[in-house]
């Protein structure tokens, strides 16, 4: 119980608000893992009634960042074909001013798609020809076009796409994750980030897979492709893995006492951080070493695979991160912002994904994993059905 003498505000609804936000996790999670979760947060066991046994485990989320063009990809719109150069009709309009880059165009004529498209799989998608791997695995994709964003810029977009608001500052999607289903290794962080080295366009920042308002050891931990694939992991020179350990061992028996003094999560945040760290000193190496990876792995994800930072070298990351129980696996990759040369800029931009892409998803299947991962493909909004400036039959 706690000592209503001694029991300063922080420490109250410190601990009597996770104490009902753990209860009401317990209803979205199995009884035995809800159990778990409960006990980690709060020192204590509550009890459970599932709604039902999820069947993911773990989510891979390869984000195309910029803006691909769906009506170029996978959302087949013969009519709009047959109205090229028509102009944009007053019936979706309806009277309202454009916004944006467009506001200022004397006409705005519609434009389709300069790709072919063909039905594929048993489930007759549609998808264009600029996707000829993703096209080989058709039945094992759910295409979602239902979904609409408020927001016209980047920036805006991708931050409420990652985090649920516009305004930057809240946890994301990850962190979430993390955050309410916990560590299946204990060894890796639950969310990981992989960002495809030396691509332009639009910035990304490390606010998108923060943890906001969320104790900071649910954030996400970017891995790179250069020798250090995390920063600070490894002992300077002249300190030992055990003195490494000594050193951590004190550091705990300070921070605990400071913890009991103010009762502040980030300290136990900063406890669970070094010990991670110490952890992976060992287990990050050991994921990051592509060399125990037959040809034909490599063949199937293609060339670049064997290139660090791409993303194709990244999303065979993502599935030996998966096999070891990471949550939470985002990978982000930049270049699809446009505009005016989109025609020679998407071509470039499937070149360098679509294969990767359909080879983690075909490699997940393979062995077994696909049952309980989540593959989720996509960006922050996609392009309008009229043309930005002058149009053009190229």
């Amino acid at each position: 119980m706690l000592d209503p003498i001694k029991t300063t505000r922080r420490a109250f609804l410190s601990k009597t608000g996770l104490g009902l936000g753990s209860l009401a996790l317990s209803q979205l999670l199995p009884t035995s893992q809800a159990t778990a979760t409960t006990e980690k947060i709060t020192g204590q066991v509550a009890s459970s009634i599932q709604h039902f046994v999820p069947k993911a485990k773990r989510i891979i989320y390869l984000f195309q960042s910029g803006g691909p063009s769906q009506i170029d990809l996978f959302d087949y719109k013969p009519l709009l074909n047959q109205k090229q150069a028509e102009e944009l009709p007053d019936s979706v309009r309806r009277g309202q001013r454009l916004t944006g880059m467009s506001a200022n165009q004397a006409t705005l004529p519609l434009a389709g798609t300069a790709f072919k498209f063909k039905q594929h799989g048993q489930s007759g998608a549609w998808i264009s020809d600029l996707l000829p791997h993703t096209s080989e695995i058709a039945d094992e994709l759910c295409f979602i076009k239902s979904m609409h964003t408020e927001a016209i810029n980047h920036d805006p977009a991708i931050t409420f796409f990652q985090t649920g608001s516009q305004i930057s500052g809240r946890p994301s999607m990850g962190a979430w994750i993390s955050y309410g289903l916990g560590s299946m290794n204990k060894n890796l962080p639950d969310f990981c980030v992989l960002v495809t080295k030396d691509k332009g366009g639009q910035p990304l920042y490390a606010r998108l897979w923060g943890s906001g308002f969320l104790p900071s050891k649910f954030q996400g931990i970017q891995f790179r492709s250069g020798r250090d694939p995390v920063l600070y992991l490894t002992n300077p020179d002249g300190v030992s893995p055990a003195c490494r350990r000594l050193m951590l061992d004190r550091l705990h028996d300070l921070h605990q006492l400071q913890y009991d003094r103010e009762v502040d999560p980030e300290i136990q945040t900063r406890v669970a951080q070094y010990e991670m760290a110490y952890r992976m000193q060992t287990s990050v190496p050991e994921v990051m070493d592509l060399s125990e990876e037959p040809d034909y792995i490599f063949d199937m994800y293609g060339s670049d695979s064997r290139t660090p930072g791409t993303f194709a070298a990244n999303c065979l990351l993502a599935r030996r991160l998966a096999e070891r129980d990471v949550r939470f696996i985002q990978l982000y990759h930049q270049g699809w912002d446009q505009h005016g040369g989109l025609p020679n800029g998407i071509r470039q931009q499937c070149k360098e994904t679509d294969q990767a892409s359909a080879a983690l998803v075909s490699d997940l299947k393979q062995r077994g994993m696909l049952e309980d991962t989540l593959v989720i493909w996509g960006g922050e909004f996609g392009r309008t059905s009229y043309c930005q400036g002058k149009l053009t039959n190229t």
